[in-house]
């Protein structure tokens, strides 16, 4: 290329770089702006004591040895161990159930199947809280409070009609031709839905993944009434014990907030190339 022909180029980048870095500053100040409540937790959590209600931003040091007995002279092991099992076992049994029931529903045009699906729109507005008494003596009967099966089968059951909502709005837009090619390759109906179909979905069982996944996490109210046992509580619940009838141990309740958030940001470090890759799936050959 010579030099008459890359100069409109050079001209070109050198406009571009104000336009840049005034998006890169504002991302940044974005960026510090939405961070800045987690910082202040962050410092809280390892505030002294004595210093929980002074006026400056910094305390005058940082008491490390918060976040050693938020664990010791707590429960919030116990409980961090709850949720992690009853996150990831609803949102397994969330896409192992919406998976094939979203599948089925997009590609076979069955009477009632428009009801059906308002019919699952509607559940997402009952409130957890509305059907908690129920629950309660249901459960009380089986002799399963105070169980962590317990609260997967309801954290699964409340987040499943979302999932399959979601999931079959992605199904619905694969073209059938895909698969139909598919199988006259040799591949059959479950080679076609998992080497063609889930590939093609797959923001969608993402969006579901994550949509369960961080709606367990964070669920309070059924972990309130269906356990009572402190070992057997969710995270959510274990936090809360922090706050007392009469005082409120800040330092040890921001603490466990800090531990409560770093799982969930390790899944989004880890879920986010997942993301990126399963929208350009299939637009390549």
């Amino acid at each position: 290329m010579t030099a008459t022909a890359t100069a409109p180029v050079r001209r070109a980048r050198r406009g571009l770089r104000p336009r840049t870095a005034a998006l890169a500053a504002t991302a940044w100040l974005l960026a510090a702006f939405f961070l800045l409540p987690y910082a202040e937790m962050v410092v809280t959590a390892l505030r002294p004591a004595d210093q929980l209600r002074d006026a400056t931003y910094l305390p005058g040091g940082f008491a490390w040895s918060n976040l050693v007995k938020v664990w010791t002279d707590s429960t919030l092991g116990a409980n961090l161990r709850v949720t992690l099992l009853v996150a990831a076992g609803s949102t397994v049994l969330v896409l192992l159930v919406a998976l094939p029931a979203a599948y089925y529903t997009a590609r076979h045009r069955f009477r009632g199947r428009t009801a059906f699906l308002l019919l699952v729109l509607v559940t997402q507005m009952f409130q957890p809280t509305s059907l908690l008494v129920g629950l309660y003596r249901q459960f009380h009967q089986l002799d399963m409070l105070n169980s962590v099966w317990t609260l997967i089968l309801c954290n699964a059951a409340f987040n499943l009609a979302f999932a399959v909502w979601i999931l079959t709005a992605y199904i619905g837009s694969i073209p059938v031709a895909l698969e139909e090619a598919a199988q006259v390759d040799g591949l059959g109906r479950f080679g076609a839905l998992r080497r063609i179909t889930l590939p093609l979905a797959l923001p969608g069982v993402v969006t579901a993944l994550i949509f369960t996944f961080i709606s367990a996490w964070n669920e309070f109210v059924m972990g309130l009434r269906l356990t009572t046992v402190p070992d057997s509580q969710p995270l959510t619940v274990g936090i809360n014990n922090f706050v007392g009838n009469y005082t409120v141990q800040w330092n040890y309740l921001f603490a466990g907030s800090v531990v409560a958030i770093v799982p969930v940001i390790v899944l989004f470090a880890c879920i986010e190339r997942h993301v990126v890759s399963g929208l350009t799936a299939g637009s390549v050959k």
